[in-house]
Parts: structure tokens; sequence; C-alpha cells
């Protein structure tokens, strides 16, 4: 059964006013000496947690696992270990794909985000966006790429799925995802073309690299990639979800396109040619959308109700959903967005109730540590 793994960025935000606060430095220190005293928690540093391009902002990567409920464990732990630590700096987390209050952020050290500040100018300075990345195994980097050419036109469903930010600088955007229209204007950002062999994505990734308007191969921000560092493809389309659970399906859905993909190479079926025109646009849709307006269907690229793309992903990967043991979690999970709405939904009901973002912030990040056990596997 093929591994699967999460990376989660967390808004990190005063408890009160629900204001960012740019104190991932202290956060990671006191991390780092809880690691320290425990004897590490089983990361090579002591712990899972990174930095990331704000200080505003802090990450987590669980370890791979095959089973989900091993996966909630690890996004709970995290989530809470994360909760324990901001709060040494006076912080609260929350699972939030940008920040629903005003801010004006801060780069964190290094030279690395010194280049990409200097690089990429207001782009880079406004970049407060919280994402959800999916790593899945894959035997080699041929499986790999032939798995990123056949999950293409799914990805944008995937968007819909998690949206989790429909405010940016104190204001109602009228997207779900406003993340993904903040993400997509960096380069090398988004769709990308069908590659063909593992020799392609290679060349091109290295063409980029060299174009020098990149600085490594960690800039290769695709929707969908293989990973620079371990053996998996690697799917950034998402938000970062407001619940655990939320994330552990998205998680589930991607093994189960990662899965099939990799049966249909295996079959010697064609990935389908949809240009890369129309998933720009599809993923647009869903970022406007989420659940809560049409999306593009993603075999016919027509507009459809949220349900019949959803539905289209679920039978899709129905197959390797069973064979993995996920079938039922799926479809219970599914059927729960649907109902109750994705974070973009959640966010504007509390502000309907409360009339206030900073509660926003508040119940959110309640919800991304006390929240996490619903829907468990």
């Amino acid at each position: 059964m093929r591994s699967v793994g999460l990376e989660e960025e967390l808004l990190l935000a005063d408890a009160e006013t629900g204001e960012p606060l740019a104190v991932s430095s202290t956060v990671l220190a006191a991390a780092d000496r809880a690691g320290a005293v425990d004897g590490g928690t089983g990361a090579e540093e002591g712990h899972a947690f990174e930095s990331e391009l704000q200080e505003e902002q802090l990450e987590f990567a669980t370890k791979p696992v095959t089973q989900m409920g091993e996966l909630m464990e690890e996004v709970v732990r995290w989530r809470a270990e994360a909760a324990r630590h901001a709060a040494t700096a006076g912080a609260v987390v929350a699972a939030l794909g940008t920040s629903p209050l005003a801010v004006r952020p801060s780069r964190s050290p290094g030279h690395r985000y010194e280049w990409v500040s200097r690089q990429f100018g207001m782009t880079a300075q406004e970049q407060l966006t919280g994402g959800c990345h999916v790593h899945v195994s894959v035997a080699s980097d041929e499986e790999g790429v032939a798995v990123l050419d056949r999950i293409r036109p799914w990805l944008a469903v995937l968007t819909a799925l998690s949206a989790n930010s429909p405010f940016w600088q104190g204001e109602d955007t009228r997207y779900a995802s406003y993340r993904s229209r903040v993400w997509n204007r960096l380069p090398a950002a988004g769709p990308v073309d069908v590659f063909g062999s593992a020799d392609r994505y290679h060349a091109e990734v290295r063409a980029m690299v060299e174009s020098g308007v990149l600085r490594d191969r960690g800039m290769i921000w695709f929707d969908a990639r293989l990973s620079a560092t371990y053996p998996t493809v690697e799917i950034r389309a998402a938000d970062v979800c407001l619940d655990a659970s939320s994330s552990v399906l998205l998680a589930a859905l991607v093994r189960g396109l990662v899965e099939t993909a990799a049966g249909e190479w295996r079959a010697g079926r064609p990935p389908s040619r949809v240009s890369t025109g129309l998933l720009r646009l599809a993923s647009w849709q869903a970022g406007r959308s989420g659940l809560d307006g049409p999306l593009l269907h993603p075999d016919t690229f027509r507009s459809t109700e949220p349900e019949g793309a959803v539905d289209a992903l679920y039978r899709h990967v129905g197959q390797a959903l069973a064979d993995c043991g996920d079938e039922e979690f799926a479809r219970a999970g599914i059927a729960r967005l649907l109902e109750d709405g994705n974070g973009a939904r959640v966010q504007r009901s509390i502000l309907r109730a409360e009339g206030d973002l900073a509660a926003v912030v508040r119940q959110c990040a309640r919800r991304t540590v006390d929240d996490g056990l619903r829907g468990a596997p």
C-alpha cells in the first residue's frame, strides 16, 4: 500500500484580536527546547516544525504512513503541539488559508527567503497563505511523471473541497479559495502540460532553474510535482483544511488519484490531453466557487454543480479507495463537506453570526485543535 504524508501551513495569531503575529522564530525555539528535553519525538530535529516565508506562519510535516487512522493521529498530534508551542509566544495556531484580518507580513530570516523577497517583490511580500501538501509514494520517477500527467484534470476539485480562504486584508474576496489566486501569482505555480516521460519532466525543470528566474528546484511550484526530497509525488493544489478530518479525507482522495493514475499507466491508457488553458479556468472556478457554486466537470470541462464534479472524482478513484480500505471514510467525509461546507463556508457563517473577523480567527483556532477527531477513520 502506498504511503502518504501531509505538510500543513498554519497561521500564528493573537488569541484575542485574531491579528497575525510574527512569532514563528520564537515558536520554533520553544519546539527545539521541548524536543531536547523530551529526547526527541521521532523527527530528525526532535520535532516536525519548520519556518515558512513569513514569520506569521508555522509548517509541520507528518511522517509517512499507510493507514488513514495513523495519519489522523499524526495531524491531530502536530496541530496540538503547534498550539502548545505557540502559546509560549502568546499566540494561537489556526488552520486558515489566508488571514481574515489585515496584515503586513514579516519575512522570515534566511538567505533563501531574502532572495525570494528580492526576486519576486510585492508578490512575495504579500504571500501569507496556508496550503496543504499531500505526498504519496511512487516506485520511480517514471511512474511519478505518469501519475502527474494523469491527475491533471482532477486537481481543481481538490481545491474546491479544501477551499478555506474567503477573506483577504479584512475584506470578503467573493472567492472560496483566495489563497489559490494569491499563490498563482508566482512563476512556476499552477497547472502544467503533459510531460510524457521523466526525462522530459527533468529537462523542463532544469531549463526553468537555468533560466535564472527561479533559484532552485524547490521553486518548481506546480500544482503537482515530483518531490525534490522524497520518492513521492507532491500534490499542492489544496488550501490547508480547517478540520483535521478534512485533511485526512484529502489525503485519502489524493492517494486514490495516484493509485488510479498508476494503474492507467501500467495498462497503457494515455493521459487526457486537456489543455493547460482549460485547467487554469477550472482552477480559477474552483477557487471562486469552492463547494457553493458551479465547477468545471473534470471530464467535460463544462459548468456543473459542485456535487457533480465531486461525485465524478469519487467514482474515478472508487476502486482505489476500496482497495485501501478508505471507501466508507471518503464517502462519509465527502457527504459531510457537501452538507456542512468547507472552511470557507464555515468562516463566512461565523462572521454572519458574530459580525467580527476576530471571532472567525478565535473560533477557527479552537476548531483547528479541538475538532480534529470528528469523522476520524
